[in-house]
């Protein structure tokens, strides 16, 4: 099972293809009422300022999925829509961080399908508005891989030096305790001052996937006996769309990415993915589950919804 919690991805609950309603009589049109004169007394003062163009006001919002096969207009907006069809019983909604995509029966027409979105166009719009807004803050948190460079580790703010001639004890590089209360602490890092920034980048990235590696395994093996489970293999995971996932023969895989946050977040992921282990869906069963060993589980799935990870490009 997987968990796309965090990264844009927000499933709608699947529609069933839309019944064509019933032809009904049209209503008698009563007689339209005498329309009054109009004369200038009645109209008001002139306003002096200029019409708006009325291609101003035609003016759409655009969503646009870069493997988009279909497009629509929802109100105030154009949306163009990834559409595939396969073996399903009902038409389902996924906006991601890419857009909307749907997916359908084969037997649905594409006059059904068009009309199951514009049914969900509340839906749609607002979840496609908050993926916009997310993707904002998330380019606002671009690094600028060079010394100085600031990241988020488990919640609290690290800056980067380079440190080339340092002895590390550790491989690649070294976090020093902060200088002030409250302060950021510092990732000293063994690359050259003038090195590219790709090269700090992934010195930077190795050195937080190895914190990752061995902070993951500390917490599988906290929680796994709790929930009566046990884990056989971890792997990292750099998926774009997706924190971690479960197998049925104990494979776990968890986004290295995760270490940005606090630890508390990490560990409603592990016990949502160890839970799995016991329960392969979502079910009233599953969340009792994850309530047992992280009973604030509602207010962390939420932050690792709203909290923008650091972009890497």
């Amino acid at each position: 099972m997987d968990l796309f919690e965090g990264l844009g991805s927000t499933p709608a609950p699947a529609a069933a293809p839309p019944r064509r309603p019933r032809k009904k009589a049209p209503a008698p049109v009563p007689p339209a009422a005498p329309v009054p004169a109009v004369t200038p007394s009645s109209i008001g003062p002139v306003d002096p300022r200029p019409a708006v163009p009325l291609a101003d006001t035609l003016t759409l919002a655009n969503f646009t999925h870069p493997q988009a096969t279909r497009e629509v207009v929802l109100g105030s907006a154009r949306v163009a829509y990834e559409f595939k069809r396969g073996q399903r019983k009902t038409i389902g909604f996924l906006v991601g961080a890419e857009g909307l995509s749907v997916r359908a029966p084969r037997w649905v027409t594409l006059r059904d399908v068009d009309a199951a979105v514009r049914e969900k166009a509340d839906w749609i719009l607002r979840k496609l508005a908050e993926t916009q807004q997310r993707n904002a803050r998330v380019e606002a948190t671009r690094i600028a891989w060079e010394d100085g460079a600031e990241f988020p580790f488990l919640g609290e703010l690290v800056v980067i030096r380079l440190d080339p001639k340092h002895g590390f004890a550790s491989v690649g590089g070294t976090l020093d305790p902060a200088v002030e209360v409250g302060g950021p602490r510092t990732l000293r890092l063994a690359v050259a001052q003038n090195a590219a920034a790709s090269q700090i980048r992934d010195a930077a990235q190795a050195w937080l996937m190895r914190q990752a590696r061995k902070l993951f395994i500390e917490r599988l093996d906290h929680f796994a006996p709790l929930l009566g489970v046990s884990w056989q293999k971890l792997s990292l995971s750099n998926a774009a769309t997706r924190w971690g996932s479960a197998s049925a023969d104990g494979s776990i895989r968890l986004n290295w990415r995760l270490i940005h946050f606090r630890l508390s977040v990490i560990d409603y992921v592990v016990a949502h993915e160890l839970a799995h282990l016991r329960v392969m869906d979502h079910s009233h069963r599953f969340w009792e589950t994850v309530e047992s060993v992280v009973p604030d589980y509602g207010a962390l799935r939420q932050q690792l919804k709203d909290e923008a990870v650091p972009r890497w490009g």
